[in-house]
């Protein structure tokens, strides 16, 4: 293995508490309701070089209306809320796409994230949008990790053939068994928790938990790991200082 990021899902501490004791953080702001781009430049110039931001893309993009959701957002949405979501290739999640790419570039991110809810079902229709969609959207040189929820992990074919036509990166939660294939070189792990359905954000991870990440990250070349519970950045310096130990 040549490169392991521990990070947090999310600032949990100041910002310098991270950016002291951590590798990475992956914005969660971008996903609810985009900061202002001099808000962006603010934290990358305050950051260290070495310290890295991955960028959690608009919900826009990726999720169909949700009242509740739609309530967090400060910034003007125009259109149909019907239009946004689901990589619908409209003039409207385009938009939205290109305020996720404006965020990632404020913040020199190299990882954009894009997580598709459960409702976004494992079926050929949907994959056919995800392919169509990166084939016609702007996307820089960014690495795009995809965190399927839902059945998609039940259809691991589908999974990773559309992954691979859409040129993604499989991100998962290792721990709960959802491994994408190492032949993918980087592995991108989000970890929610363990028991529970989908996520169980009040677990805290156990010594021997981390022991078992460590072997499962030692399979790919380059890794990220982000936890993304409420002991996110106690777990995440437990575990550099587990890898220190290797």
């Amino acid at each position: 293995m040549d490169s392991v990021k521990v990070g947090t899902c999310g600032f949990q501490r100041a910002r310098r508490r991270h950016y002291e004791a951590l590798d990475a953080v992956e914005v969660q702001q971008t996903f609810y309701d985009p900061p202002p781009l001099e808000t962006l430049e603010k934290w990358r110039s305050e950051a260290p070089s070495s310290f890295e931001f991955t960028v959690k893309a608009w919900m826009l993009v990726t999720h169909e209306y949700n009242r509740r959701l739609w309530a967090r957002l400060k910034r003007k949405v125009e259109g149909d809320p019907s239009r946004f979501g689901s990589f619908k290739l409209t003039r409207e999640v385009l938009w939205a796409w290109e305020v996720t790419l404006e965020a990632a570039r404020a913040l020199r991110a190299r990882v954009i994230v894009v997580q598709t809810p459960a409702s976004f079902k494992a079926d050929e229709g949907n994959a056919r949008r995800i392919v169509g969609f990166f084939g016609e959207a702007p996307r820089d040189s960014f690495l795009i990790a995809w965190e399927p929820r839902g059945d998609w992990w039940e259809r691991k074919d589908l999974l990773s053939q559309t992954a691979s036509k859409a040129d993604l990166l499989i991100a998962g939660d290792v721990l709960r068994g959802r491994v994408p294939p190492v032949d993918q070189e980087i592995l991108y792990a989000r970890l929610h928790g363990l028991g529970g359905k989908e996520v169980n954000y009040k677990y805290k991870y156990t010594d021997e938990d981390l022991e078992r990440l460590k072997d499962l990250v030692a399979r790919w070349r380059e890794a990220y790991v982000m936890f993304n519970n409420v002991y996110a950045f106690e777990d995440a310096v437990r575990f550099k200082e587990a890898l220190r130990k290797r």
